[in-house]
């Protein structure tokens, strides 16, 4: 089998990297070329245009930054002619509206689609360590599973398309939220003139804490959000696809609203590039 891997980002770059660990037959695309160079050096066929990778495989994955991108990339016009008898795995974050409406599309053009959105970062995406969650048939799911596990020992089958997007997105509002969580809390204590590590010794104990906290609590006390594995900015495009799907579905979205205010300050002290982590400047600014 032949893969087409479009969009070799953060995430897709180690994750179409597995993929030629693996001694898989690999033709790979990006908008900007020269993020294709360690690919190409790797052993993978790099083309200049999308059709040329959708055309010359059999399934295609996509790792793009939101359904704009993926329209642009897989269903214009030639692009979508190539579409016809493939397979199309979108392994972005994108809305569950978003994902049902880009497989009619593809269903149109004559392929097949599944979305298998992951949770993880860069650390967990070059050991093959994330979680893949598969919105397919079950027959789908069984045909790809090998394909999955490249990326993640244990992808789940959550259900139909857009199921496996809305547990995406419902798992990186728990991101958002958790992080804000703490970041005040920190900030709060900090104030009180509260040793930190009393904070974290009380809180590795007891039944609140998350490894999470652990992991970003350096870059907070350090103000160093530099090289991150997730930026504020994409944090923020998912935070608002959770909020325009919780309130479709009439949910009350007033906290993760309130978080989504913090993150646009951090955007606004040019955090938008930086680790998601900088929401802790954000509320020790004290502005609302």
């Amino acid at each position: 089998m032949k893969v087409a891997f479009l969009g070799t980002g953060l995430m897709g770059l180690p994750m179409a990297q597995k993929l030629l660990e693996a001694n898989v037959e690999l033709i790979a695309y990006n908008r900007t070329p020269e993020k294709l160079e360690p690919l190409k050096a790797a052993g993978a066929e790099v083309v200049t245009k999308p059709y040329q990778a959708i055309r010359a495989a059999d399934c295609v994955i996509l790792m793009l930054t939101n359904a704009a991108a993926i329209y642009s990339v897989l269903l214009s016009d030639r692009s979508s002619q190539a579409v016809a008898g493939r397979s199309i795995i979108q392994m972005g974050t994108i809305t569950p509206t978003e994902s049902r409406e880009i497989r009619d599309a593809v269903v149109a053009a004559g392929g097949e689609y599944i979305e298998a959105p992951v949770l993880g970062s860069i650390p967990e995406a070059k050991a093959g360590n994330l979680i893949v969650m598969v919105g397919a048939r079950q027959e789908q799911y069984q045909r790809y599973l090998e394909l999955f596990k490249y990326f993640g020992p244990e992808p789940l089958l959550v259900g139909p398309v857009g199921t496996a997007a809305a547990l995406k997105l419902g798992l990186n509002q728990l991101i958002a939220s958790q992080t804000a969580a703490f970041a005040l809390s920190l900030s709060f204590v900090q104030r009180y003139g509260i040793d930190v590590d009393a904070l974290m010794y009380v809180l590795r104990q007891s039944a609140l804490y998350a490894p999470t906290f652990d992991k970003k609590l350096a870059r907070m006390l350090d103000g160093n959000y530099a090289n991150p594995n997730f930026p504020t900015k994409h944090l923020m495009k998912d935070i608002d696809f959770f909020i325009d799907e919780a309130k479709t579905v009439g949910l009350n979205v007033s906290s993760i609203e309130g978080v989504r205010k913090v993150l646009d300050m951090a955007m606004k002290m040019s955090f938008a590039h930086e680790d998601y982590s900088s929401i802790f400047t954000a509320i020790k600014s004290g502005e609302n």
